[in-house]
Order: C-alpha cells, then structure tokens, then sequence
C-alpha cells in the first residue's frame, strides 16, 4: 500500500536526499492516478453528452455523403466487433477524466518540479496549471471549430458515387487526435515562458530562431489540419503565431529584468566590498525633514 508521506522540513530551498526524492516521486505519481481515476468516472458518468458532442463534426457532412442516411440527422456511427462499445466507452472516459482534471495533476507535475527552483519561481505554480489548462482547452476548441469542414473535405476527395460508413473506433480515434493535437500545440507558448523562467530558453536563443519557429507553425498547421485548404490552415496558425510571439516578447521582459536586477546587485556587493582608500557612492540629494508639527506629535505619541 502506499504511503503518503510529507516533504521533509527544515529546508526552506526544497533541497532533499535522492531516496526522499523518490518518495517524493512515488506520491506525485501516485495522486496523480488517483485524480485521473476520479476523472474517468466523471467520464464514464457523461458519456453519452460527450459522445453526441463528437458526433456533430460527422452530422455536418450532407447526409447524401453519409451511408443508410435519408435525412441529415442521421448520423449513427458502426462498429462491428462486441467489445468496441466498451473500449471506446473506457477510452472517451479516460481523455475526459484527463482533461476536466489538467488543473489538478499538472500542478502536482510542478509542485515536484518547484524544489529545484529558486524561492521566487515557485510563485509561478498556480500560474502554470490554470494556464495550461486554459490554453489546452482553447487548442481544442479550435481543433472542433475546424473538423466539420475538414471532415466534409476529406470525405468528397473520394469522389461521386461513394459514401462513408465511419466506425465508431475508427472516427473517434481521428477526432481525439485532431482536438489533443491542437490543444497540446497550444501549450508551445506556455512551455517556452516556463524554459525561459527556469534560464533554460533564453530571449537571445529565442530571437536567432524566430523565423525558424514562424515557419514551423505553419508547416505544423499544414499537417494537422483536417481540411486541405489554405483559409482553414491559416485560421489555425494565426493563433499559434500570436501566442508564439506573445511568449517571445514575455521572455524578453523577462530576460530584460532580469538582467537589471543582476547589474543592481553586482552594483550593490562592489559598493559593499570597496577598499578603505575609497569612497563610497552617496547620493547627494536632501532627504525630507519632518516638520516641527510632525515631530511634536511623534514625541506626543511616545509619551506613556
């Protein structure tokens, strides 16, 4: 059975042995399980909303295209072996439950990333789960705007006189792929802003391959997305674009700060260890002095 036990304490940097370092990891693994298991039983309880709900890509389609369809509304989806309900059921309730719970198991993620930190990059930990998961969820929605079109596109390039017959394994496989892929796209910008907080991606690294990174969201576009054509790629690659380079310019910021703070307190020890023979920086500008009211009744204060 495992056993969860806490951190030690007594070390205010996190620093700890390798054995507690892997009893650190076995409980982060082991309440990640249990959030993921808790999660697809949500799953499995909606199952059917969240079925309908991947279903409409496919009831887009004109029913013409679609076989033993005489009206748009049908849009049932085949399988043929007996276990296909259930494998598919698990698996929609396991991406559910991993999805609706991100929040929870991505900061355990971090919170056993954050005793290798600095006491003021753990700040960033609630940051980071709320961010992700928003992003992911907005990656997704994307992904789900763009499958009907794409869905429609890629069923007429078989030509007339053809119709489709999706199994259900087989469309919902196509359709969770597309909605993960593109979710998990959108946490590039998240993940470049973590690198550049933890000095791994600097802002001058990060410039050079600028264009490199413009040129690959586009290619990545081209590839994951459904339809074929150019409007619907760029639709999709303006937002990666904008989220790439809105995390170029927070590393920037960042980097730029940091470095500011760097130059005051290397200005700070060269003052601190000056030499005898040598006089230190004063500012010459006059400080305010109370006025005669003000210390009449500071003194008026301090009698018992």
């Amino acid at each position: 059975m495992v056993k969860f036990r806490k951190r030690p304490a007594g070390d205010p940097e996190g620093r700890m042995s390798v054995l507690d370092h892997l009893r650190e990891l076995r409980r982060r693994v082991a309440i990640v399980l249990v959030i993921l298991f808790l999660g697809a039983i949500i799953g499995w309880l909606f199952y059917n909303p969240i079925l309908h709900l991947l279903e409409k890509p496919y009831c887009n389609v004109p029913f013409q295209r679609r076989l033993g369809a005489t009206k748009q509304s049908d849009c049932d989806l085949l399988y043929s072996a007996p276990l296909d309900g259930f494998t598919i059921r698990l698996k929609i309730s396991m991406i559910t439950g991993s999805i609706i719970t991100a929040p929870l198991w991505l900061f355990q993620i971090w919170a056993f990333v954050t005793p290798g930190l600095r006491r003021s990059e753990r700040k960033y930990s609630l940051i980071f789960a709320a961010s992700s998961s928003v992003l992911f969820v907005a990656g997704m929605a994307m992904a789900y705007w763009t499958l009907s079109r794409g869905l429609n596109a890629l069923i007429e390039l078989s030509g007339s006189g053809t119709k489709a017959a999706l199994g259900v394994q087989q469309y919902i496989s196509f359709v969770t792929l597309v909605l993960l892929t593109f979710g998990a796209s959108f946490e590039l910008p998240l993940l470049i802003v973590m690198l550049n907080i933890t000095r791994v991606l600097p802002y001058s690294l990060l410039k050079r391959g600028q264009r490199l990174g413009i040129f690959l969201v586009f290619v990545f576009t081209a590839v994951a997305t459904p339809s074929t054509d150019p409007f619907t790629m760029t639709l999709m690659a303006v937002p990666l674009l904008l989220l790439f380079e809105a995390a170029v310019l927070v590393a920037f910021l960042h980097d730029r700060r940091r470095a500011r703070r760097q130059i005051a307190d290397e200005e700070q020890r060269a003052a601190e260890q000056l030499p005898d023979d040598v006089a230190s920086v004063i500012d010459p500008r006059p400080s305010d002095l109370p006025t005669r009211a003000a210390s009449l009744e500071s003194e008026w204060t301090e009698l018992p």
